[in-house]
């Protein structure tokens, strides 16, 4: 059986409380990294890995990211009589023709590896991806998501995207043992979710990019709550090892917490730093503004 990865799950359910009172009417997804929302940078991340089918699972309160990626007739006539054709094509190649966006909604928040079940019947058996779009990963070539489904699809092999952090920063994520490392990966022997320094397996830890097997979501179903009284996708893995490879790999490129608020800033300069025609404005005023402290 060929190990194709053609869908992906992004979880935009959660209530950004870090991001509030902003988040109280914006969802935290559709927050703006220069002049575009974060999710549309994990769509885009997907669609150059590959993906033709997008499934967002939500909860019934949020609407804004299925308009988002909705027609907007009404503004598209009054940019098309306004000769706006550059703006007009902007919010009509959101998304390419061939790509299909299904929303599921998740009716209670109890967890990552349960808004992945919630997208079980759209993903089948099939191999699939998660991508969580508070991680914003930068990179000026192939994206994190396209890496991890080329080792995916030549190894048949789960994925997941790990990056070393400080010890004392283990009990902030799920962290993997994966002693032997081949070039940028290596196969997982345990992952934890969240511990503490003292008894972490190591500070490998894993961001938020997946590519994972169908046979996940058997395990899913009888998985059980776990830390923070959540149905954790972490645990799901660790029982998927038992009898299926799953490689961690180190992805080229620079991950930002957009989760956090100075994550968000961080990205912000990064990419504005980067950006064909905000680039030099942008630096000019930088070095002014840190010439002034």
């Amino acid at each position: 059986m060929s190990f194709k990865v053609k869908k992906a799950v992004f979880p935009v359910a959660g209530l950004g409380t870090r991001f509030l009172p902003a988040t109280k009417t914006v969802p935290k997804e559709m927050l703006p990294v220069v002049d575009k929302p974060l999710i549309q940078y994990a769509v885009d991340e997907a669609i150059e890995a590959g993906i033709d089918t997008l499934v967002f699972v939500t909860n019934r309160y949020k609407h804004s990211v299925a308009d988002y990626f909705d027609k907007a007739y009404e503004l598209e006539q009054k940019l098309e009589k306004a000769g706006k054709s550059e703006l007009l094509a902007m919010i009509r190649d959101v998304l390419p023709r061939h790509v299909r966006c299904v929303f599921v909604t998740q009716a209670e928040a109890l967890g990552l590896g349960h808004a992945v079940l919630c997208a079980r019947p759209v993903i089948g058996d099939e191999p699939f991806a998660v991508l969580l779009p508070d991680d914003l990963i930068w990179s000026r070539g192939r994206g994190a998501l396209g890496q991890m489904v080329d080792l995916a699809e030549r190894t048949a092999s789960s994925v997941i995207s790990v990056q070393t952090v400080p010890n004392e920063q283990t009990s902030s994520y799920g962290i993997v043992s994966a002693p032997t490392f081949t070039g940028r990966y290596g196969a997982i022997e345990q992952i934890v979710e969240k511990p503490k320094p003292e008894v972490a397996p190591s500070n490998l830890a894993v961001v938020g990019r997946y590519v994972l097997s169908g046979a996940i979501f058997p395990i899913l179903e009888k998985t059980r709550s776990g830390a923070g009284g959540e149905i954790q996708l972490t645990d799901a893995i660790a029982e998927l090892l038992r009898n299926d490879p799953v490689l961690a790999y180190q992805f080229e490129g620079r991950r930002f917490d957009c989760g956090t608020r100075i994550g968000l800033i961080e990205a912000t300069i990064q990419y504005a730093l980067d950006h064909e025609d905000l680039a030099d404005e942008a630096r000019a005023y930088m070095q002014a503004a840190l010439a002034e402290k």
